[in-house]
């Protein structure tokens, strides 16, 4: 169970939530909305216990286990301890009391039997400590295999009986089947299971921190912030069952509304202009008629405070030149007031960024190419002889299962990696704008400001400014790290860079990942308008619709065909 009590969060010096009071019990499945910027990854990094509130206290009694927007294996806990209480004046992970591998959910970085790398297994095994029994297991097999002799035999075997042991006390075989369903269930497949972490795409890594984070938290409270990125339909579905079936308590934040209505019973509305929560305990459909009447209720309200606060007024103007009256309509006045100062504020519509691709800088025919591309990581070739000609205006969208190349292709292209063999053509007055689905183009060090320089050198600090207003980045915004933002708030500096890039060629990576709703209208508008080339991987379907394009590159066969709408139906499971 989590208990948060009076907590304040800011971002620098804005004030994100105010005074914010609640519990996660186990069987909540609570679900975080609002528009981006208004603190829902803060609000669950606090819960997490990898940031402390400006004020009050967050108490955990149990395991978590939190999977973070940009999860990427490392090091560090994915969770915190068991039990545990931070509040403002204290580091969070000082106060915090060691706990079990479940609630620590960073378990022993395990290498495979041939020491090299961290396996898909290891990783998932680790959450509850079983990585480095594995490894015992393995390694203590090899010594009894390789004995000369009978006293080493016995060394070996003691030392097997020893890891076996702690390998049963972490729930043994039963565990590590459990492991595999979860990873199966995610899109992972058995053949994956022993393959070092670094062979795997960006999706199957996340997938791989997911299948992680839901088996670390079997029986605590799980904190997921954006889970679905990267799911294709099946594994969709197969994280619905799974979260509607699970004991403790759930925090998810997902533009993914299927998700929330299938799962949440409570849904957590973070108000930025209030600086608080509104807090519905009802589903998802519930939530939306609950809280289109709430805005209806005090929209009359307000209409009617106003006009008996004008009657009031009025009558007291009336009264105060006579001065029998006097007194009485002072105290009509002073009743008007307090009538409009008990009113909840007006509710302001959400700011949208405004977003508008570059005009695109002219160029040859043919500005970007690839011939016979090929790529391979430790061994696994994950390209084969990938032809490709983008032309002037045109729009390609790439598809395929996760794994199967499709961010390499992108990277590839942009200049970020080198193709083992073949190469990448660039035309006439190629200009390129890449968008990278781990928002790897962003330095998490620099400021926004920074960033945004780095991206687009020639704007003077106005212009700059007015980008980033455009993009809802104000005031201290600018000078914040972009390692600190929230995943959808990075989408938008990335996609800041990008508009006054003069690119005529874009390479888009999953660029509505993160975006509420009026956000991702906002990008999908401006793909659909703009007049440059487009090479974009997604499982949007939306996207695909506001893109147009006229060709399909499907991988990891490299087969082109020109688009038809046969082919839609394959966007959700790429």
């Amino acid at each position: 169970m989590i208990t948060v009590r009076d907590v304040e969060l800011r971002a620098g010096s804005r004030l994100l939530l105010s005074g914010v009071s609640f519990t996660v019990s186990p069987g909540d499945r609570i679900g975080l909305v609002g528009r981006n910027g208004a603190g829902k990854t803060t609000l669950l990094t606090a819960l997490a216990g990898h940031a402390r509130p400006a004020a009050g206290s967050i108490t955990a009694t149990g395991p978590t286990a939190y999977l973070s927007q940009d999860a990427r294996p490392t090091s560090h806990p994915a969770g915190k301890a068991p039990n545990g209480t931070w509040d403002s004046p204290e580091d969070p992970r000082e106060s915090a009391t060691p706990g079990s591998p479940a609630g620590q959910g960073g378990g022993v970085a395990f290498h495979s039997p041939e020491g090299s790398a961290l396996t898909v297994a290891g990783r998932i095994l680790g959450a509850r400590g079983l990585g480095e029994a594995v490894r015992r297991l393995r390694a203590a097999e090899a010594a009894m295999a390789g004995a000369r002799d009978e006293a080493a035999l016995e060394r070996a075997m003691a030392e097997y009986a020893r890891a076996e042991a702690a390998f049963q006390a972490g729930g043994g075989y039963a565990a590590e089947a459990e492991a595999a369903r979860v990873a199966a269930g995610l899109g992972l497949p058995a053949r994956l299971m022993d393959q070092p972490l670094a062979t795997l795409s960006g999706g199957q890594r996340r997938r791989a921190e997911l299948a992680r984070i839901l088996f670390a938290g079997h029986d605590g409270v799980l904190l997921l912030d954006e889970p679905t990125n990267h799911l294709d339909a099946d594994s969709l579905t197969w994280l619905r069952g799974f979260l509607q079936g699970h004991r403790g308590g759930l925090v998810v934040i997902s533009h993914d509304t299927g998700l929330l209505e299938a799962v949440a019973n409570r849904i957590f509305h973070l108000d930025p202009h209030r600086a608080t929560i509104d807090v519905h305990n009802t589903g998802w459909r519930a939530y939306l008629a609950q809280r289109g009447s709430d805005e209806r209720r005090r929209t009359r309200q307000r209409a009617n405070a106003e006009r008996k606060a004008a009657a009031l007024h009025a009558q007291a103007d009336r009264m105060k030149a006579r001065s029998a009256t006097a007194t009485m309509a002072r105290s009509m006045a002073r009743r008007a007031d307090r009538m409009l100062a008990d009113l909840e504020p007006a509710r302001r519509a959400d700011r949208v960024a405004r977003i508008r691709l570059p005009d695109p800088a002219p160029c040859g025919r043919t500005p970007l190419g690839a011939i016979s591309l090929t790529k391979s990581y430790d061994g696994h070739r994950v390209l084969d002889g990938v032809d490709l000609a983008v032309d002037r205006g045109s729009r390609l969208v790439v598809l395929g299962f996760n794994g199967a190349g499709k961010t390499t292709l992108l990277r590839l292209l942009a200049g970020e990696e080198e193709p083992d063999s073949g190469r990448v053509v660039r035309g006439h007055g190629l200009r390129l704008g890449y968008f990278a689905q781990e928002h790897d183009t962003l330095d998490p060090a620099w400021t926004v400001r920074e960033n945004l320089a780095a991206a687009a050198p020639h704007l003077t600090d106005g212009e700059a400014r007015g980008v980033l207003g455009a993009f809802l980045f104000s005031g201290d915004d600018a000078g914040k790290p972009a390692g600190v933002l929230s995943g959808g708030e990075k989408t938008r500096l990335a996609l800041a860079g990008l508009v006054h890039s003069g690119a005529n060629v874009l390479l888009l990576d999953e660029p509505t990942n993160n975006l509420d709703p009026a956000s991702r209208d906002e990008v999908l508008a401006a793909v659909g308008s703009y007049p440059g080339a487009i090479v974009m991987v997604t499982h949007d379907e939306g996207a695909v619709d506001a893109l147009r394009p006229d060709r399909v590159l499907l991988l990891p066969d490299a087969e082109e065909d020109l688009w038809n709408d046969d082919y839609r139906d394959l966007v959700s499971l790429s």
